[in-house]
Formats: structure tokens, sequence, C-alpha cells
């Protein structure tokens, strides 16, 4: 088809949907290739584009005093007969026509709308690209033709495929499938978008393809049956298929004869509005299905114009293609006829029938898809050539700020322009390009509808699309979609189940990463959202809980007053102070008898006092640690027992030194042990802890810690002695006065018995050693509080063992025999002996 015009377009349709090849041999005359199986809605797109050129030629603001015309081609469905047609195009017609008075020749093809094919587009643009020659594409989708390196003057009305597969993932990621199927047809379009589809959903986290299979061409019914039962194996319940109608027949044929229901099937543009599949039989397997469909547009005076085509009676072109849609339409032939048509009962065509009379989807304009990208198409080329013929001389893009003009116009410098090109159709969608030649991608989501009375309607349910400010958006109304399911709820499409908070997942070896166990996290590890890769550790003073699902405080533990070990070990000190509170007041109401006096009382009311600190200081270890508890509690304790033990062996010394001034000569030992000697040796075998205990403070101090290396859970607290040797000292300096004391005390043990304290002081040194050398291993295998508790035991313990040892006797002869207190007895005890 071709009318005059200043500025030509050409066109190329699919105006049937498949050709004849007759079989050549090297004898046999050579024939034209024969085009078959007229399509009414492939010549609704052709009449589309001369539609709207007609619009245009008659809007004054839009390229004023310039005709356009077009040059329309049927591409037969065939790449040879298309590629041809685009050469066609791209070398200009024979026919002369009038520009100007002084300009004859053949009408320049500035730009191409078309081709409806992947394949046809790359095999076209390939060549006409080396012109730059604009080739705007209304249905060839494949992301390839977004290459600009090859690619130079390739455009496209309709999303590339690429946009089509984030539309697919993003609907995949609304309603949770994780797990799905692909199925492509094999070709440029299903092998494009089966590498992007792939790359994309491992990109954007979106899920894993439990398989992926190729859809073959032609009557392949083994390869069919094949991919059929790997549907059934299959665990996903979502299917998406990148295929044309052809593939789709074949592969429902399969499905329907292995009966293979409760699958939702997604489907991509090229089939989610096929009418052919939208049969009652086929409804139990493809109801509910959600697909991908180009943007339905609004063309005002459409359908007015395809009622007003007449064919031209008068033209013998057998290859007219009103002349071919007429006889399609009302079963006639146009004169003459073929051979024994009338005689089989033919009408002729007289080109002045009604098409309202006849039902032909040619007049449905209800659900302009194709032909709405057509428009835009059409329109995009008008609206680039009106911007380059409003160029001023002198502020032109070209060579020396020139501009283009339409006696010496050249495709490329339309091009120019196109890229550039923005303009809203009347139905409000905005229309340009970006630098790979799309436009602004829109498709609309369908839902196949079952509807009760065993029909079908394909419904729109909602909106993908990427704007210039806000990028990608999905709009779905969930409440519209049929689901083809017993529960009307969206199917569940996982490898595995989701991991619930307190678990991680662990991908199945040599399986997709959506295939995984959910394992519990360790201790001391959570997690706290669904599906999480790894557990996260608990911060330092933290535990996780029994769910592992977040972190709960660790439990602290130290010996508390509180507790009942605490309670007695405070009962025991509290119950030793008090008994050396008592002793002290017997021995100070007794002071004057010779029992208290025996061996210097002061060293007596001493030892009671440091004896009463040893109690006392035993509850620094107990409570919550801190610093100066820390500091003080060994301190105290070193201190409290070098004073008692240091009292111990003065009076031990003071008794030996007295049985040797009994004997001849002996006198003068006791001159070195007055009351001045002893409170001095006293003083200064303190003075040495004191000394000890202040450089360890000073240098490692003891301070409080937080152990968690006995109990995941717990914190305990204690206090880390700082220093080792620091701690060593001061215990060794407390064994060492021991040691000697004992020593000396059991060198005493026979004297006479009016000195019989030696024997008290030995055995109360004995237990004290005793106690103190059990102490060493207890305390060290001891974790925690235990540790404390060891130690506090063995304070209390040999402080007991002293206190009953050294004044228990003296206390029974004051208060139970006290005719035993008197000089006379305790001397008379000595002659008996």
């Amino acid at each position: 088809m071709h009318s005059p015009g200043d500025v030509i377009l050409g066109g190329l349709f699919e105006v049937h949907y498949t050709s004849f090849f007759p079989e050549l041999t090297f004898t046999s005359t050579p024939h034209k290739l024969s085009c078959q199986g007229f399509d009414p809605p492939g010549f609704r797109h052709a009449m589309t584009m001369a539609f709207a050129i007609d619009e245009i030629n008659k809007n004054p603001n839009l390229l004023p005093n310039v005709t356009l015309g077009y040059s329309l081609y049927d591409n037969c469905a065939t790449l040879v007969i298309g590629f041809s047609a685009a050469l066609s195009l791209a070398t200009g017609r024979d026919e002369q026509f009038l520009l100007q008075d002084n300009c004859f020749g053949s009408p320049p093809v500035l730009g191409i709308v078309g081709d409806s094919f992947s394949t046809f587009s790359i095999a076209t643009s390939d060549v006409i690209g080396l012109f730059r020659l604009p080739l705007v594409s209304y249905f060839a989708t494949c992301s390839c033709l977004s290459d600009r390196q090859r690619f130079p003057s390739f455009f496209r009305t309709i999303p590339s495929d690429s946009f089509q597969v984030h539309a697919m993932i993003q609907i995949l990621k609304r309603f949770g499938w994780t797990w799905a199927g692909l199925l492509v047809s094999d070709d440029d379009y299903g092998l494009h978008v089966a590498q992007s589809f792939q790359t994309e959903l491992v990109q954007s986290g979106g899920g894993c393809l439990a398989y992926s299979e190729i859809l073959p061409w032609g009557e392949n019914q083994a390869e069919f049956r094949r991919i059929v039962e790997v549907m059934k194996k299959s665990t996903a319940r979502v299917v998406i298929v990148f295929a044309h109608q052809i593939h789709m027949i074949q592969l429902m044929e399969e499905v329907v004869k292995q009966n293979v229901t409760g699958l939702q099937w997604m489907a991509s543009e090229a089939w989610t509005s096929a009418a052919v599949l939208q049969q009652p039989h086929l409804m139990p397997f493809l109801g509910g299905t959600l697909g991908i469909a180009i943007r339905r547009g609004e063309i005002s005076g459409l359908r007015d114009f395809l009622l007003r085509i007449r064919p031209d009676i008068n033209s013998n072109n057998e290859n007219n293609m009103v002349r071919q849609f007429w006889e399609h339409t009302f079963e006639c032939r146009f004169a003459p006829p073929p051979a024994g048509w009338v005689e089989a009962g033919g009408a002729l065509c007289t080109g002045e029938e009604d098409l309202e009379t006849v039902e032909t989807e040619f007049l449905d304009v209800s659900n302009l898809r194709p032909e709405y990208n057509i428009y835009k198409a059409v329109y995009a080329l008008a609206y680039a050539l009106n911007d380059m013929l409003q160029c001023e001389p002198g502020r032109g893009p070209f060579d020396r700020y020139s501009c283009a003009s339409l006696q010496r116009l050249e495709p490329w410098q339309l091009m120019y322009y196109l890229e550039k090109v923005t303009f809203t159709t009347s139905f409000g969608d905005q229309v340009s390009f970006d630098k790979n030649g799309d436009a602004l991608p829109i498709y609309d989501i369908m839902n196949w509808l079952w509807l009760p009375d065993g029909g079908t309607k394909v419904q729109n349910v909602g909106v993908v699309k990427k704007t210039t400010f806000s990028g990608e958006e999905l709009t779905l109304d969930e409440n519209k979609i049929f689901w083809n399911f017993d529960s009307n709820q969206p199917p569940r499409s996982v490898c595995s189940e989701s991991c619930p908070p307190g678990t991680r997942m662990a991908r199945k070896k040599g399986q997709p990463k959506c295939c995984f166990d959910c394992v519990p996290c360790s201790e001391g590890k959570f997690s706290n959202t669904t599906d999480s890769v790894e557990c996260i550790s608990c911060p330092e003073d933290f535990w996780s809980s029994l769910q592992r699902d977040h972190c709960i405080p660790k439990i602290t533990e130290f010996l508390s007053y509180h507790e009942p070990l605490g309670i007695c070990l405070t009962t025991a000190s509290l119950l030793g102070t008090f008994i050396c509170t008592v002793v002290l007041g017997i021995f100070t109401c007794h002071r004057s008898t010779p029992v208290v006096r025996a061996n210097n009382s002061e060293l007596s009311f001493l030892l009671l006092v440091s004896l009463k600190l040893c109690f006392l200081c035993s509850l620094l270890f107990i409570g919550r640690p801190r610093l100066w508890t820390c500091q003080l509690r060994h301190a105290a304790f070193g201190i409290s027992f070098v004073l008692s033990v240091s009292c111990i062996l003065v009076k031990t010394m003071v008794v030996l030194a007295v049985f040797k001034s009994s004997k001849p000569g002996g006198g003068a030992n006791l001159k070195w042990f007055g009351a001045m000697q002893q409170r001095g040796t006293v003083f200064v075998l303190t003075c040495v802890q004191a000394a000890i205990c202040t450089v360890w403070i000073v240098t490692a101090s003891p301070v409080p810690h937080k152990n968690t290396q006995y109990h995941n859970n717990k914190i305990i607290y204690e206090c880390v002695v700082g220093s080792t040797i620091g701690f060593a000292l001061l215990l060794g300096y407390i064994g060492l006065l021991a040691v000697i004391s004992f020593l000396l005390a059991f060198l005493a043990r026979n004297l006479p018995d009016s000195f019989n304290e030696a024997k008290l002081i030995t055995f109360s040194m004995l237990i004290f050693c005793a106690v103190w050398v059990a102490f060493v291993p207890a305390y060290i295998n001891s974790p925690g509080k235990y540790a404390d508790a060891v130690e506090i035991f063995a304070i209390l313990s040999s402080s007991f063992g002293l206190l009953v040892a050294l004044f228990g006797p003296k206390c029974y002869i004051i208060l139970l025999r006290p005719e035993r207190n008197t000089k006379k007895a305790i001397m008379g005890r000595g002659i008996k002996s």
C-alpha cells in the first residue's frame, strides 16, 4: 500500500501469517513466493499507521505545510520477505512524484515503522543501520536490540524484554514465589530472555529456577512430552513462559493429555492476549494466568477510519492488501475470479459491501495494544520531523550550526531529532527514547478470569512502568485477581519453606540457593528475621534466648548476701565476730586472774582483736565486686592474719624464753622478750605484710572482672588478683610465719604444765596450716563465686581454729572451773607433773 506525500514513512507488518516456498530444481521455472493465511489484526496494524498519518496531515499544529505519505509492506511472517521489503523501502520506489517545480526523484523514505519480530528487526537493522535510517519497532522486544553499537538507528515503542523480565521478577517478589520454572521459545526472543531472566533473578535475589526448558519449533511432540514431564515432577507451582502462541498451543495439547493442573502460569506479552488459548477446555489449566501485556491505549476515530476503507475495484494487483482483506472478510472474489470459483457457488466482490454487517475482529478496537505502539511510533517520527523543520538557520545542530532542509533531507538528520523527541499522547502517556533507543516502558498486567458460565475474560489488574523520576513502579489490585485454586489464594511456590527467626539457612549441597535447610542458631547467636543467611553473635553482656530469636542479658553471678551460701557464710562470720567479742569481754572482766595474765595478757587481747578482724574481713568477699572491695579484701585478710600469727609467734617465743630462763644461766634470755620487744616484734612483722600489700595495690591492683569463661550464658563477677606474685607473697608470708610458729610450738610441746600454752599453740597452728594447705588446690579448682566461698571458708575455719584452740580452754577454766584460776593451782599442776 502506498500513499504519496512530501515525506514518506515506511511500514512493515504481518498481514499474512505464513508463506509458501515453491520447490526449486535446476530445470524448474522460478516462481514468486506466495503469502498465505490472511491475518485481520495484522491488517488492522497496517491501517493504524495509515490512520495516524492521515490524522497528522489534518493537524494544523503538527507539520504544517508538509504532507506525510506512507509505503506499507507485508512481511508474511517470513524473514526473507520482510528483509526484502525493508531494502525496498530504503532504496526507494520506481514512481516519480513532484516535490517542487525543480525537484524530481524517488520520494525519500526517512523512517520505517516495524518490524514486528525481533529476529526480523535484528537482520533488518544490521543493514539499515549502516545508512542511519531510523527503524521504529512496535513489537520487537529482544533486549539485544538495545545494543547501540550494533543497532545505532533502532528505536522501539514497546518495552524491551529486559524490562519485561524486571516486571516478571517484581510480580514473583510480590507474591513470594521464589521457586519457578522457565519455558522459552527457540529463537532470539526466547534465548535472550532466558539469559537475561536468569541473570536478573540472581542479582535481585528474587528466587531460583527449578528448571529452564526451550520450546522447539515445529511438530516435536516427544520434546513437548519430555518438558511436561519435567513440569509434573518439579515442586515449582509457578511456570513462566516467554514464547509465541504456536508454542503455547503445542505445549497445552500435551498439558491437557497429561492432565497437569495446579500450576500458576505467567505469560509474556507474546501470548497474554492470545484468543486462541482462551478456550473453555483450557481454562482448568490456564485459568488465573497472570500476564504482561502491551499497554492498551485509546485511539479516537480509528474505528470510523477502518469503516471507510474501500477496495480499488479498478486495480488488478492481486497483492493489494485492501482487496485481499475484502475477499477474506466477505468470502468473495474480485473479477476476474479464480477458475471454477463461480461454478462452485462463490460470490463476486463488488466493493460496496458493508463492513458493519459482518462480524470481524478487524473492527474490534476495544483492546488496542500493538496498534497503540504503532500510533506512538508514527507520532514519534512526525514530532521529530516537526522539531527538525523548526530549526532556526545559524542555530542548528549540524555542521556550522546549519539546519536540515526538506529538499536535502537525510535519514541521519531525522535520527538526531528522534533521539531527543518527547511528547505526550492523547491517552496521557509520555513518549521519549533513552540512550539505547528504548521508550519509557509501561506494561499492563492481565489476569485470565474463568467466568461461571464457562466463558473467559482477560481483565486488567495492574500496571508496571518506569518513570523518569520514581524508577520502576508496580501497581496491583490483588482483590480483582482470579486464582484458579480451591482456596482462591495465591499458591505457595518455594523450594524450601522460610526459615523462622532463631534459625539460619544452610544451602543444600548441589541444589540452587533457594533450596536449604533451617539450622537453629548456636548458643550465643540469634536471628530476628525470616530467612537469615547467618546468625549474629549477641553482645558481650547478652546471651541468646531459648528460641534464639533475640538476646537477653546474661545472668550475673557473684557471692551474694541474698543466696543461701552467702547467708551461711555471713552468719558464720558474724558469729565468729560475736564470739570474739564475748571472749574479749570475758577476758576484760577477768583480766587480773592468773589465766588471763599468763604469757602477756596484752598479746591475748591483741590476738582477739586480730581474730575479730579476720572474721570481719571475710565479709569483703561477699557482694558484687567493686574496685575498693577488691583492693581491700586481700589487704585486710593478709594484714589481719599476719597480726594474728605474729601474736602467736611472739607468744611461742616467750614460752621458749621463759623455759630457758628457768635453767641455770638462762636469765639473760628474758631481757630480749620484754613487753616492748613483744609489741615491737608484732608491729614489725605486720608492717612487712602491709608493705607487700601496698606495693601490690600500687603496681598491679586487684580489679573487678566480668568472667565469661566458665559459663557462656553467665557473667561471673570476680576480683582478679592483678599480680599473681603479689598474691603469692601475701599468702607465702602468712604461711612462713605460721610454719615458724608451728615449729617453735612443736619444740615447746613437752614443757612443764605451767607453760602448757605451747601445746595449745601447736594444735592451733596445726589446724591453721592444714586449712591453708587444703585451700590452695581448692581455690584454684573452684569456678566463680565458689572460689570466693572457698577463701571465706578457709578464713573462717582457720579463725575458728585459732579462737577455739587458744581461748577455749582458758574460757573453760574462767567460767566453769574458777577454782583452777589461781596461781597456786597453776604452779601446783606443774609440780605434780
